[in-house]
Parts: structure tokens; sequence; C-alpha cells
């Protein structure tokens, strides 16, 4: 929305500047998206005087003439027919830029002959359109700047523009007078009466108007009037000026003036030609079909049940959106009907949205426009056609009635202490509702009839903090609801989530956060895009579905990643993953994936491949941070999208899975579109169990000051024993003085024969209360030996 001050100031009394203006729109919740102020652009151009204008010896259109400038006598060549001598004239000197032509002025030659500077037409300054001449002021001193001179004799021509953005709850701010009323409430000025007499009834209209009895929900009234003797033409100059300033081409002033009450109350209008209107106006829906060439120069083919107006010929305007070319007036037109009516905003909504049309129209009465102004903004526009453009104006042509959107709330002057924490006299919240334009009957506040978005009692409180302003609000700590430390605000589950995150973070992932939508596609991969997690109504087809996993947003992230050019990645998030769409059915985990390299490549050679065992110990620290037990089972059998050899289950036993770490598929990988292995991890933070007894500190730190020793064994065990097996089983011969048990060799092949291996460990025994002797130490030992043989048929190799 975009007005001039000196548009705001023949609504609003005021002595405010521009920059008080501004910052008051703003706080009042109108944000100021910009001022532009034409004099700064105009602010290097001053004021000379032709001395003499002779003939340019080598051209015949040109003129060699002396001006005096601000710095004396100069020299110009100008090809204006109107240069002559003793005119005052409009200097751009040397470095000087001019706007309409877009370019900087320097000294030149013009047929050989030197020039220091230019003379400039309106046009050139982009003052208006006029460029038959260059301009010859009235008055002026030589070298006084040329915008003091506009500021004194046209001060429209310098006139700022400010621009600010409208919210959907506030179309009574798309009118310049509703901007004057909220800035007035703020007292910041007063409001200026604008009221006008209705031009007196000559004769009764030839043109009547009917509403269809289904078309009265999208039309509730419909209201004109014909004016005859109409003298069409170029608008005057002050409305061309304030047109031009919003952005808006004047056309005619027919045209001119509904333009001009769009933007200052609020209320689009249309006049047709009434010499092409054949017999009368109906406003109904349309059947489907119906083609409109519209004033755009566009057809447009109606669809059935949209609102358009017709004469007996067809439909002449698509209902509050825009007229059409064939009943639109031009200069020749002297007969005209005004039409001024009340559309319902969803169904103008639609029918814009439908035919794709932007107007300013549209704009408006899709967000509501003063059903009440209805009648009156027809009598302003008639009686500025009359005084401007002539002629006779009929009696007012009615159909329907003005909509009844009357309402009252009461205004509790107590809610806004409670609501906003703002302490406001009950009297001055009263005297801001009257200055918005509420009507106070008691604590009955009336609300009026241009502000829809008012709709309850919290809106009245709104709307009194809002002109007493929001920054005047003093920050007050909250009262603590119970003496003492107060308790902590997360959960325990919280709390664990935000461990678990910083934990990741720190062993060098970088953290992601996708959406809880994917592609029905990507879900089956992961075990999801059933019915049950399929939304009803999704953004677009890549988010049709809860997702199951994490992992599909963070492969989508790597695949975007590795497009870029960056193949080595660490990406993890913790998030809701969905079994399905009831409350329950979602639990919280933590995911992370590794592609590429350890690092860079260096001289040491130490760049390697990121394996499934840099996931493993990454999970580990992370399970270890939620506070899982340090001893955990790996297990085979995890999901169908790992891969079925690289891969295991982090668990408390066989139905406890605390997390899944290992490679991922090859297939999942290549659906995904990514290059190269991906190993990762998935940890369920809500199967890890809390600790059974609930303390701020750290348990004791347990250090023991005997020697630990270790030993190393060697199995023979058959192909398809699994190495863990064998830890486990060594690692059961005594929990008490077993503190590890760890791989450090794999041998195939040689002497051990068809289908056998060894697998070597390493049993750190960690003694508690006194040093083991030999013979306590071989005891154990032959236990280990025991064991394995018993969990896996290895023999100790020799």
């Amino acid at each position: 929305m975009k007005f001039t001050l000196s548009w705001l100031k023949a609504h609003l009394e005021t002595t405010a500047t521009v920059d008080e203006i501004t910052y008051a729109l703003t706080d009042l919740g109108l944000e100021v998206e910009g001022v532009s102020n034409p004099a700064e652009r105009l602010s290097e151009f001053t004021i000379g005087k032709v001395i003499s204008a002779e003939k340019h010896p080598d051209a015949d259109k040109l003129k060699v003439c002396q001006v005096e400038t601000a710095n004396g006598p100069t020299q110009i060549i100008c090809g204006a027919p109107n240069a002559r001598a003793g005119i005052t004239v409009v200097i751009a000197s040397p470095g000087v830029y001019v706007p309409g032509i877009d370019t900087t002025i320097g000294v030149g030659k013009i047929r050989g002959i030197e020039s220091h500077g230019m003379m400039c037409s309106e046009r050139e300054m982009e003052l208006s359109d006029e460029h038959d001449g260059i301009i010859e002021l009235a008055s002026g001193e030589v070298g006084a700047k040329f915008t003091d001179w506009l500021a004194a004799n046209d001060p429209a021509k310098v006139d700022p523009v400010i621009e600010i953005a409208i919210t959907p709850n506030r179309p009574d701010a798309l009118g310049v007078r509703g901007i004057a009323r909220d800035l007035a409430a703020r007292g910041l000025g007063k409001m200026k009466p604008r009221d006008v007499a209705p031009v007196a009834a000559d004769f009764d209209s030839d043109i009547a108007v009917t509403i269809d009895a289904d078309t009265l929900d999208g039309c509730p009234v419909f209201s004109g009037r014909l004016i005859r003797g109409v003298k069409n033409g170029p608008s005057p100059e002050w409305l061309q000026d304030l047109l031009r300033a919003i952005g808006l081409r004047p056309i005619s002033f027919l045209v001119d003036v509904t333009n001009y009450y769009t933007y200052d109350r609020n209320r689009p209008l249309h006049v047709f030609d009434a010499d092409v209107v054949q017999g009368n106006l109906r406003v109904h829906r349309a059947k489907g079909g119906e083609v409109l060439m519209a004033l755009d120069d566009k057809e447009y083919t109606l669809e059935p049940g949209q609102m358009v107006i017709s004469d007996d010929s067809g439909p002449v305007s698509i209902a509050g959106i825009m007229g059409g070319l064939s009943t639109g007036v031009t200069e020749e037109t002297t007969n005209v009907f005004v039409e001024s009516a009340f559309w319902d905003p969803v169904q103008t909504a639609y029918a814009g949205r439908a035919l794709k049309i932007n107007s300013d129209a549209r704009y408006r009465f899709e967000r509501g426009v003063d059903p009440e102004f209805t009648l009156e903004g027809l009598e302003h526009a008639v009686r500025m056609i009359v005084d401007n453009a002539g002629g006779k104006a009929s009696s007012v042509v009615v159909a329907g009635q003005v909509p009844d959107h009357s309402r009252a709330y009461k205004l509790d002057t107590d809610r806004v202490q409670s609501l906003v924490g703002m302490e406001i006299p009950a009297a001055t919240q009263r005297e801001t509702l009257g200055a918005l334009g509420f009507v106070m009957e008691g604590d009955m506040a009336h609300v009026p009839s241009w502000r829809p978005d008012v709709q309850g009692e919290a809106d009245l409180v709104e709307e009194v903090a809002r002109i007493a302003s929001l920054t005047k609000l003093v920050g007050r700590p909250m009262a603590r609801t119970h003496p003492g430390i107060p308790k902590p605000i997360l959960t325990p589950l919280q709390q664990r989530e935000r461990n678990v995150r910083r934990q990741i973070a720190a062993l060098g992932y970088n953290e992601c956060v996708t959406y809880s939508f994917i592609d029905q596609a990507s879900a089956q991969l992961f075990g999801g895009g059933e019915a049950p997690t399929m939304l009803e109504n999704p953004i677009s087809s890549e988010m049709s579905h809860l997702r199951p996993s994490l992992l599909p947003g963070l492969l989508q992230a790597a695949a975007r990643n590795q497009a870029r050019g960056f193949p080595s990645q660490a990406l993890f998030e913790v998030g809701t993953v969905f079994s399905g769409g009831e409350p329950g059915e979602q639990s919280i985990v933590a995911s992370g994936i590794l592609i590429g390299h350890t690092g860079p490549k260096d001289v040491h050679a130490s760049r390697r491949a990121v394996d499934l065992y840099d996931a493993k110990v990454d999970a580990e620290a992370a399970l270890s941070c939620a506070g899982a037990p340090e001893k955990m089972q790996i297990l085979r059998g995890a999901e169908t999208w790992w891969h079925p050899g690289r891969s295991g289950k982090l668990c408390l036993g066989p139905k406890k899975v605390l997390g899944v770490f290992g490679e991922l598929h090859p297939k999942v990988i290549a659906a995904m579109d990514l290059k190269g292995p991906v190993v990762g991890f998935t940890l369920n933070l809500e199967e890890i169990p809390f600790p059974k007894a609930k303390t701020a500190s750290r348990g004791a730190l347990t250090l023991r000051d005997l020697q630990a020793v270790e030993r190393d064994f060697a199995f023979v065990v058959d192909g398809d024993v699994e190495a863990l097996t064998l830890v486990n089983a060594a690692a059961g011969a005594d929990k008490a003085l077993i503190d590890e048990v760890r791989v450090f060799d794999e041998f195939a092949g040689g002497s051990l024969g068809e289908g056998k291996k060894s697998l070597a460990i390493t049993v750190r025994l960690q003694p508690a209360e006194r040093t083991l002797t030999d013979e306590e130490i071989d005891a154990v030992g032959a236990k280990i030996v025991e064991k394995v043989a018993k969990a896996t048929g290895g023999v100790l190799r020799r």
C-alpha cells in the first residue's frame, strides 16, 4: 500500500515529520517497507537563466546557449524548440545524474562545439510525460536548488511516498483514511471531515439492476447512478500527480476517479459506458463457458458458479474483479453508469484464483471492504465526476440491501493487565476505541463496519494495547510458583535427547533438521509407506508419508551435498519417527551417517574409507552418554535396509534393542542416488533404561590399585563361527575377574585345513582384592578354553 504525505494530510491534520509518521506506523502494526523522497534524486539540479541563444553553425535544430548558472556563465547546446533568451530553466551541471534518461551529464562536444551541462524537460526529470520542450519557470533565482523551488511552487512533485505492508486482517488500512485514523488515535493529529453533499437527482435511471436469488449471498447489495453529459479527458494535475506517485498510470478522468477511491477509501468502483450497455444490468452466477474480454485485453472463460454482471447481450464484468472491455469508458464517453457494490470476500477470492486475475479490486474485496460505505462511496465518486467533468445525475439505483455486520463485545478494562501486561486507565481505553471508530454504550463496544477483523473481547484489548504501543511493556521476571531452587523443566527423556545431540555433535557430526514427511518410495525402503502413515492433504508428492526412520532424510541431504562437491560427510539428526498415524505410534531416535573418508589426504597416508567400526564406536559413545550400560550384546538380525553381513544390533537381550549400526544396503544407497558405501547408526533413545536411583550427582569412581594381567589365546574354529560368539563365551568364564575381551587376529587356510580359521583374542584380567598368582591365572585360562570349546567347538591352537 503506497500513499504520499500530502494525501495523508488530506485526511489528517498533523505537523508530524515523515520519520515520526513512519515510526508510528510500524509501531501500530502497519510496517513501513520503504520511503521514497523524490527530492533526493533531484537535489543536485539548480536554476539557471538563458542569456542568449544563437543558432548552431552546423545544425539547424540546435542552439548554442549562454546560460547564467551557479558556476557563472556557461555554454550549453540545446535542441529544444522553446530554448530562447530570457527564460528561467533547470540546469543539470556536469556530474549530475538525470533519471529520465539514465545518464550522468558530462562535458562534451556537439558538432564541434563544447557543451557544459543540460537544460532539462519534465520527462527527463521524471516529473511528467511532457517532453515537447525544456522547463520554463515563472520565477526563481539563479543558482537556487530546483527542489526548493518545487517545494514552494509545486509541492506535489517532491511529495514523499510511503509504502507499508498490510496484513490480511487489516483491510481498513488499504485506504489512506484508515491509515490516518490509526495515526490520529495514536495522537499524531486530528481527522479531517471528508463528507460530501450528494448530487441531487435530475431524472430516473434508464438502467435498472437486479440480483438473482442464488447470488444474494455473494452480492447482497448493488448500487449505481447514471450520469449524462460528462466530458471525459485527462484528470486534473493534482489527481495525476497522486496516481503517478503511487505507481499508477493516469488513463482518463473517469477511470482515475475509480482508482483514486480504491486507494483513498478502500472502495473499489466501476464505471460503465452507459451508451454501450444494452438494456439493464443483472448480477448472477455464470453457467460456465461464457467468454469475456476484460479491461486487461485478455479473454477469460467463466466457470460455473462464478459471479458475473451481464446486460441483455451477455457478460460485461467479472464481479468484484475486473470490468469488460466492451463497456469500458473512452475519451468519447458522455454517459456513464457508476457502480458501487459489496462482494463476498471468499467467493471473490475463489473466482480470482481460478481465473488467475490479480487486480486492485479483487485484492480489496477478498480481504473485506466496508459494507456500509457502499452507497456513501458511490455518492463521493458521483460528486467528484459531476464537479470536474460536468453532467446530470440520476436517482440512485439499488438492488438488495446493505448486509448487517453489526456486533458488540464487552470491554473488560482489567483484561489489558492480564492479557498484555500493561496498565492503561479505563478512561484511556474507552477514548482509544472511540478514536478508532468504535461506539461505546456502557461497557459494550460496537465494532465499526470497516473492521471485520475484530471478532471478540480479546481483539478489543489488542486494539487498546496497539494504540498505546507495545514498546511500553516493561519486562518483569515471572514469579516463582514455589520457593527455593526450581525443579528441572526438562523431562529425563528430553535431557537425554539434549545430551545425545551434544555428544554426537562433539564427535564431529553436523546436525540436520529434516521434514517429518517424505515420499512414499523412500518410506518403503525403510519399512514404511503404508496407508496408516499417509497424509490426507500433503504439501507435495515428495511429502506424502510420515517418516518411518531418520535415515531417508539424512541420505537425501547427503545426496544433495554430494551433488555439490562434498564427498565426505558426517550428518546426524535427533527426532521423531512414526510407525503409524495414531497417538503413541511414534518414538524418538537418533541417527547418524558417515560417507567418504575419515579425513583429507596427507603425507602420512593416514586417510582411509569409513567403515562399520567407525559407526560402531560412535554409536557406543552416544549410548554411553545417554546412560546405557557399558556391557551390551551385539547380535545379528538388523532390518533389511542394513547390509546383512556388515551390521549389528546393540542389545541388552534378544528383545531389548538399544540401537543398530553398520553399513547400509547397496540397493538402498543406489535408490537414494548416493555414491559409495554409507555407514551409520540408529539409536532408540526411549529403550535405554533410566537409572532406578534418581540423583543429581555422579556415582563414585572405582579405581583399581592392582596391576591388570593380559593373556592371549588362539582358537581354531569352524569357518562359519562368529567372532562375537567366541568373545562372549570367553567373557563369561569369570565375570568378576575378566574386564575385557577383544579380537586381535584372524587367520584362515594354510595348515588349518579347509573350512577352519584361527581367531586370536586378548583377555584382560583385573583383580580387585589381591594380586593374582600364576595358579589362579592358569585356572581362569582353563575356564576360558573350556567355555570357548563348549560354545564354538574350538580348540586351542598349538
